[in-house]
This record gives structure tokens, C-alpha cells and sequence, in this order.
């Protein structure tokens, strides 16, 4: 039984000087202080990640919608150089052809679009696509591209539109 007058004795002494409570409460809130400024730092460096997300992803949607709208006139630009390659088209008809295709070719160029080059070329079907064949003429080598049938497009680094073309071969034995 408890009687008041029983003390219960502890092994642990604990002094309460104010001293140790200051002590205590300052590197409590330290601890806290320290917390919080890694959270901080935390939050700060996912804001920072997510920032650069969206303007990666914003990036991607106006390249995006600007290759579509360039893949859309090419067409246009194809039309304008199979009209130039009529040889019955009078001078005035063909001179304004001629400088409409300019122009287009001009605004491409300032977008950074380029024709690819492969006449001529080994066939590369990374920015060709074959759409037939023709008797590889003496002194040709197979996969050559001998036509142009239309032409491919860069943009930057990027392949806007892969070049149609017929390549060479050689009749089988």
C-alpha cells in the first residue's frame, strides 16, 4: 500500500536548473529549425524539377504544332516546283511560280527547314523512304538513288518529312 508518507526512490536524478531547460529548448529548436530548412530545400528543388518539366513539355507541344503546320504547307511547295517542271508554262505564269516558291523557300529556310540532298546517294532510310525501283545503269551501284520523287525535310537535327525516291537495282541472274 501507498501511504503518503512513502517515497518511492528513482535512479535518475533530474535537475531542472534553467540553464539545462534553455539548453534543451535551443537545441530542440535547432533540431526543428534544421528540419524545416531541409524541407524547405526539398520543396524548393522539386518546384525548380518541376519548372523545367513544363517547359520541356511546353517546348514539345509548340515543336510539335509547328511541324504540323510546316509538314502542311510542304505539299504546297511540292505543287509549285512539278508546276515549274512544265516546260509549256508561259513566262509570266512561270516567273510567278517561280518567285511564290522562292518565297516559301525563303520562310522554310528562316524556320530552319532544309531539303535533304540524296540524289545520287546510297539510299539511307533514315531520311529516304523507297517507293520503287529502277534497272541500275551500268556502272551503279544497288540502293543508289537514281529520282527524287519527293522531297524530304529537315528541321534542326529532327527529320520533318523522309524524301520518296526510286533506287537502282540490278536485274537478278
Amino acid at each position: 500500500m501507498n501511504n503518503d508518507n512513502d517515497v518511492e526512490t528513482s535512479d535518475t536524478v533530474v535537475l531542472d536548473t534553467p540553464e539545462d531547460s534553455v539548453e534543451a529548448k535551443l537545441a530542440a529548436a535547432t533540431t526543428r529549425a534544421d528540419e524545416n530548412y531541409n524541407k524547405y530545400l526539398l520543396a524548393m528543388a522539386d518546384f525548380e524539377n518541376y519548372k523545367k518539366r513544363i517547359q520541356r513539355e511546353i517546348e514539345a507541344v509548340i515543336t510539335r504544332n509547328r511541324n504540323t503546320l510546316l509538314n502542311r504547307m510542304l505539299p504546297v511547295l511540292d505543287n509549285l516546283e512539278r508546276a515549274l517542271s512544265y516546260e509549256a508554262a508561259g513566262d509570266g505564269i512561270r516567273g510567278g511560280v517561280e518567285q511564290t516558291l522562292k518565297g516559301f523557300e525563303a520562310m522554310l529556310a528562316g524556320e530552319g527547314i532544309k531539303p535533304i540532298d540524296v540524289a545520287g546517294r546510297p539510299f539511307d532510310p533514315r531520311v529516304a523512304e523507297a517507293i520503287g525501283t529502277v534497272e541500275a545503269p551500268d556502272g551503279t551501284e544497288d540502293d543508289t538513288v537514281m529520282h527524287v520523287a519527293q522531297k524530304g525535310y529537315t528541321i534542326g537535327d529532327e527529320l520533318l518529312r523522309p524524301a520518296q525516291v526510286i533506287v537502282a537495282k540490278h536485274a537478278s541472274a
